[in-house]
């Protein structure tokens, strides 16, 4: 099957985005691509959120979240390869415009940042957990069988060497060497100090007694520790001597961290770890129904704003601690909830665009886990649907929570998950499972939504624009050079005025610009012809050269996407003239409103030099 083509599509992404000179980096999570951008009044949300093929856009986090789906790591892919956009650089990440964040978002954008890269492996590895549990539990496997064995150690080696993983990311979030990072990993995994920490040793260094730490599958050790690695590295390459650096920094980084990070970082870490663990434990302890129905509830809302993965290190220090976890296992029927409220809007509607969507989203909803497809694209749009999700989503964590059910690893729930929960409470976890999924879907049914909610839902300003009122509008030369008669013009459809009135342009040099504000409607892969649709209704159409479209786009540097608004002296293409002469062509640039008809007359100034943006002619509203 071949590769889906997304050029396009992230090229009008990059466009909205403000272009990449906007984008300090973007990485991606499981559905959605995640801008950190220097000026966000610069993004176009609207028209993002308009581009066929975007679900969402989301600014939260300190970041522009574009919602793609399913398919977001092709996407990405795409979007770092043709539009010059950096992938995530740590630091670089952050420098930006220099506004101070507020730390809850900076926090939640660091941890989205260091785990999205790892979220494949772990949900894999969770998911092949599950099948496991399921198999042993009906005796087709058993613990000690060999097969067993190599599956357990394929499971469970991403969450006993988490922290090497972790490692890696953090090492590229906070811009630092990732195998000095690595280092430290391996040292605080290393088999001798395990076995130190197992049979309970009393170890010191330097005299200095060392408070041993268990810290396989630990999460926030590692990320504090590649932090402050990252801080002594740029002040060792500050004073280092360049003949020595190659060598001496990993030495230093490597004898200075790994001590400091069992001596302190280490411990003070794990006693962070284990007072959030049993801080969410008591809450949980306190009440356990009210705590799962108000986690449930506002669980859809945390999955909108792109947070929830920000609770990683909860859930993963809860594994560590606990040997199980209970957050992600009572906000895990959010994911059966909306898949049954786009079930049921699926089941009403006759709407055969809607049917297509809303089914695609339900089953990637309830086979994958995936729900912002169904949040964005369904639920939230009609509002009642997202509404009655979350009602039974806090319903159902209510259930979870009282029967105390946990899961032994990172599991994202969907059908396909479901025997990774088979333990303490599986029973009551299915029945909440199949209230959320079920519920969901005929309470839509019945009163969550009709087709009527398809136009109703549709904001007056997203609504199908009505033809702009044809105003009297002013076109500036487009290019440094003289301007000509367009009869002159050596093509018989710009000369005759067949494509419209206007003027052409002999040009000085390449650079072609906007002769207006406006949007570009019309691009031609080859750049050799731009349309522009302006405020004031018209239409215009700028060809540069003549049969320049035989060189294939040779010579032609495009700055602009369609969908972008422009304003008047803004770059639209760079030529290199020598490349459109080298080849016999002619460099001539006609201009003309292509919709002249719509206008009372085409009032063209005097002929002669130009600079660009000064005064070309000018359309008269009828």
């Amino acid at each position: 099957m071949a590769k889906k083509n997304y050029d396009d599509l992230v090229k009008q992404i990059a466009a909205n985005i403000g272009g990449a000179e906007n984008v300090n980096s973007v990485f991606h999570c499981a559905t959605r691509l995640r801008f950190k951008v220097k000026d966000t009044n610069k993004v176009d949300k609207k028209r993002l959120e308009q581009i066929s093929g975007v679900i969402s856009v989301i600014e939260s986090g300190g970041q522009i979240q574009v919602v793609i789906g399913t398919h977001v790591g092709d996407v990405y892919a795409a979007l770092l390869e043709h539009t010059g956009i950096k992938a995530q650089d740590g630091d670089a990440a952050d420098a930006g415009n220099g506004e101070k964040k507020n730390l809850v978002n900076t926090f939640m954008e660091t941890v989205s940042g260091i785990f999205a890269p790892v979220l494949a492996a772990m949900c894999g590895a969770g998911m092949l957990k599950g099948i496991l549990i399921l198999l042993t539990t009906l005796g087709v496997l058993s613990t000690d069988m060999g097969t067993y064995r190599i599956l357990y150690a394929a499971a469970d080696g991403v969450f006993t060497f988490l922290p090497m993983f972790l490692a890696i990311t953090a090492a590229r979030k906070f811009k630092t060497s990732e195998f000095i990072a690595l280092a430290i990993a391996g040292a605080l995994l290393y088999p001798d100090l395990t076995a130190a920490f197992s049979g309970g040793e009393a170890l010191t260094f330097c005299k200095i007694p060392v408070v041993l730490v268990n810290y396989t599958s630990s999460v926030i050790p590692i990320i504090i520790s590649v932090y402050v690695l990252s801080k002594l590295e740029k002040f060792l390459k500050k004073i280092m001597p360049e003949m020595i650096k190659s060598f001496m920094i990993p030495l230093l980084c490597i004898t200075i961290m790994v001590p400091a990070t069992y001596l302190v970082i280490g411990p003070i870490a794990d006693t962070a770890g284990n007072l959030l663990a049993a801080g969410y434990t008591g809450l949980v302890g306190l009440n356990p129904i009210i705590a799962g129905f108000v986690l449930g509830l506002l669980w859809p809302l945390i999955v909108m704003f792109g947070l929830h993965w920000g609770f990683a290190p909860i859930v993963m220090n809860n594994i560590a601690k606990y040997g199980r976890d209970t957050l992600f296992t009572i906000t895990g029927p959010n994911n059966m909830a909306q898949a049954g409220a786009t079930l049921g809007v699926f089941l009403k509607t006759k709407n055969r665009e809607l049917k297509a969507l809303s089914g695609s989203a339900a089953i990637s909803a309830v086979l994958a886990g995936i729900t912002e497809p169904a949040i964005y694209g369904i639920t939230l749009k009609y509002k009642k649907p997202f509404y009655i999700g979350a009602v039974f989503s806090g319903i159902a964590g209510a259930i979870v929570a009282a029967c105390g059910a946990g899961a032994p690893t990172l599991l994202s729930t969907s059908i396909l998950t479901l025997p990774g929960y088979i333990g303490k409470g599986f029973v009551g976890f299915l029945i909440a499972c199949a209230i959320a999924y079920f519920g969901s879907a005929i309470a839509t049914f019945l009163f969550g939504f009709s087709d009527d909610m398809i136009l109703d839902n549709t904001k007056p300003e997203e609504k199908e624009a009505e033809p702009a009122e044809k105003m009297d509008q002013e076109l500036m030369s487009p290019v440094n050079g003289t301007m000509i008669d367009l009869s002159e013009v050596k093509d018989d459809a710009f000369s005759k005025g067949v494509l419209g009135k206007g003027a052409a342009f002999i040009p000085a040099d390449g650079k072609v610009c906007a002769p207006c504000d406006g949007t570009i409607s019309a691009l031609y892969p080859t750049g050799h012809a731009i349309g522009i649709s302006t405020t004031q209704g018209a239409e215009i159409l700028i060809h540069i050269g003549m049969d320049t479209v035989s060189l294939e786009g040779k010579g032609f540097d495009v700055k602009v996407a369609i969908g972008q608004e422009v304003k008047v002296g803004d770059l639209l293409v760079d030529v290199d003239l020598d490349v459109v002469k080298d080849a016999g062509l002619d460099t001539t640039i006609p201009m003309v409103v292509a919709n002249t008809d719509d206008f009372a007359d085409i009032k063209v100034a005097a002929q002669g030099e130009k600079k660009a943006g000064e005064a070309a002619f000018y359309c008269v509203a009828k």
